[in-house]
């Protein structure tokens, strides 16, 4: 009876650490040039100003696969369009996505010249920072933050195996 017990906590608890990763763990889907995909004559320069890239989002490339393609490659590469020596082709089918999975700027052309019509962005990663906390109505810390809902959910998790055997 202790071992079934024991072998349901165990269970409740990973499902709980589960749903702490999905909820706090997952990275935002960034669709590169938004409705105009990855296309010429778009400015992805402009695009990527306006968005805030972390560790573990994910960049969405929308385009035709018949005319383009996604490379990865270094600074120089970018700079000057050269698509051979390339990190990483992404391409796949055209509707390609890529974890951010580091700090640092990532470079991303489409080769066949279409980087001199525009095909290029630099994405530049940060790392992650912990939400400020909100400040309490009445000056004093509020009770309720993410680690109190945390430890409760554990603890709701841990009764109700308990309560089912």
């Amino acid at each position: 009876m202790i071992g079934k017990k024991l072998s349901l906590v165990k269970l409740m608890l990973m499902l709980t650490l589960m749903i702490m990763v999905l909820e706090f763990g997952m990275g935002k889907l960034h669709r590169v040039g938004n409705k105009f995909g990855w296309n010429p004559n778009v400015n992805y320069s402009e695009w990527s100003t306006h968005e805030q890239f972390y560790v573990g989002d994910w960049l969405l490339f929308n385009f035709d696969r018949h005319y383009f393609n996604v490379l990865e490659v270094n600074k120089t590469s970018y700079d000057n369009c050269n698509d051979q020596g390339f990190i990483q082709n992404i391409t796949r089918g055209g509707r390609d996505v890529i974890e951010l999975t580091e700090a640092r700027p990532y470079y991303f052309l489409s080769s066949g010249g279409y980087c001199f019509n525009g095909m290029k962005v630099v994405v530049n990663v940060e790392i992650p920072q912990a939400p400020a906390a909100a400040p309490a109505k009445n000056g004093s810390p509020g009770p309720w933050n993410a680690g109190t809902y945390i430890v409760l959910l554990i603890l709701i998790s841990i009764s109700v195996a308990y309560l089912i055997f």
